[in-house]
């Protein structure tokens, strides 16, 4: 029985509850209901009698008879009392006395002991209950009248029979009715219940549909709207959480392909010269040199590309083991030293330095950051015809401190400017290795800039390309 109870759906169950106490009330208030009507019943029919009786004791005071007063289905009995013990009159009408006198004689000699009115409700032999009540004619002559209580047992059967009856049809509406209630009030329980089913089994497309907010009274209330405005968040966080696994998770399968495929390349280069080394030393000794110098250069190309890809999985890790060493330096001083190499290296793009703060102290690596800026000017290089003009200028701006590096090349493409920070992504796929690098340049920029805390932006144009790296200033700053 108990696992059946719990088998039951909650609403079930609460209809159910709600069945049994209204069932204690009705008990309670039918019970407290016929105890009333039986009492308030009682005591008309003891004031009828008591009227009744004011009558008759005056007409057989008067004229020794009842003379009328009499009522259908009562009985009446008249004693003279004797010695103290009460002697019946003979009857003027045999129906007046019931087959046994006794309760009624009873009562009479109960009145001459108490000389004062009597009342009792005694059982008559083949007549069932009566009310008997003995009241004093006069000196000497005791009256006795019984009435039925045959009219209040019925009244009162036909009041249980109809709050029987309506008690067992308001109960049988309550819970049908409260059940259907509960069931709607509580559909948004059975709705999260069935979408967290269906997550249960992996269907997370469940994720996709949201739970409806009702702005009605019929949708369970307000603490039902606060669970399913919770589980909807919930289910916006999962949302939230697969899409960015998806997307790491893309990534990181183009970037072991973009990266396998870098590998392969250079790989490919130094077996193919030790190959080469290797025949040269057998049979053209004078080779050796430049196959030797080509096999160094390869392998150092590919340590290049081994360093940037363990920074950037340093960086990717950055909150168990950073890789800076910050100290506070001079960014105007860092910069004009970029700037002094990239003239040394790049002398067919002319390079001016804006005027800006004579100094600017930050607390930064400072290697780090001479690599994001080397990056970013090798970039205008690479990318830009010979003679292209470079320029860099350090500014303070909405406490950060801004470099600018810009460059009068053709520009990146609209659809490529925001994937120039993703690692091998190259604008010009046509490009050259040799000359348009890895692609990791400007994810390592990115990855650098956003470990000291701060940003970097891209604006181009045809003509104007700007690179913005924005650093937060140092606590210390004089």
């Amino acid at each position: 029985m108990r696992s059946a109870y719990r088998r039951m759906r909650l609403g079930t169950r609460l209809a159910l509850g709600l069945g049994a106490l209204a069932l204690v009330v009705f008990a309670v208030v039918g019970t407290a209901l016929t105890t009333y009507m039986r009492d308030y019943l009682s005591a008309q029919l003891n004031e009828q009698l008591s009227l009744a009786q004011v009558a008759q004791s005056k007409s057989i005071a008067d004229s020794g008879t009842l003379a009328g007063k009499k009522y259908w289905a009562w009985y009446y009995a008249v004693y003279d009392i004797k010695n103290g013990t009460p002697q019946l009159r003979r009857p003027e009408d045999p129906s007046d006395l019931p087959e046994d006198v006794g309760e009624l004689t009873g009562v009479a000699k109960a009145q001459t002991v108490a000389h004062t009115e009597v009342l009792a409700t005694e059982h008559l032999k083949g007549q069932g209950e009566y009310r008997l009540r003995a009241c004093e004619v006069e000196p000497g002559v005791v009256l006795v009248s019984a009435a039925p209580m045959a009219d209040i047992d019925a009244t009162v059967r036909r009041l249980i029979t109809v709050q029987v009856v309506a008690f067992g049809l308001a109960l049988l509406a309550l819970v049908v009715v409260g059940r259907k209630l509960l069931r709607r009030g509580m559909k948004p329980l059975s709705d999260m219940a069935h979408t967290a089913h269906g997550i249960a089994l992996h269907d997370l497309t469940e994720t996709a549909s949201r739970l409806p907010l009702r702005a009605d009274k019929r949708g369970g209330g307000p603490e039902v709207e606060e669970l399913r405005t919770a589980f909807n968040t919930m289910l916006e966080h999962i949302d939230d959480s697969l899409a960015v696994r998806a997307a790491a998770e893309q990534r990181l399968r183009r970037f072991v392909a973009d990266a396998s495929h870098e590998l392969r390349t250079p790989l490919m280069s130094v077996r193919g010269y030790a190959d080469l080394f290797q025949y040269a030393a057998a049979n053209a000794p004078e080779e050796r040199d430049k196959h030797l110098a080509r096999l160094r250069a390869e392998a150092a190309r590919m340590g290049f590309l081994l360093d940037d890809l363990l920074l950037l999985a340093r960086l990717d890790a950055a909150e168990v083991e950073t890789p800076l060493r910050p100290v506070e330096v001079d960014l105007v001083e860092l910069a004009e030293h970029a700037a002094d190499a990239f003239r040394a290296s790049h002398p067919d793009h002319p390079l001016s330095f804006e005027e800006g703060p004579q100094a600017l102290k930050l607390r930064l690596d400072p290697q780090r950051v001479r690599q994001v800026l080397d990056n970013l000017l090798t970039n205008a290089a690479v990318h830009t015809p010979a003679g292209t003009a470079v320029s860099v200028g350090v500014r303070v701006r909405d406490g950060h401190a801004r470099v600018r590096i810009a460059d009068a090349g053709p520009g990146v493409p609209a659809v490529d400017q925001e994937r120039v920070f993703d690692r091998f992504y190259r604008v010009d796929k046509a490009r050259s290795r040799d000359r348009g690098g890895s692609g990791l340049g400007l994810a390592v920029a990115s990855s650098l800039v956003r470990a000291h805390g701060g940003t970097i932006e891209l604006d181009s144009v045809p003509g104007s390309t700007v690179f913005t790296v924005s650093l937060p200033l140092s606590p210390a700053r004089p």
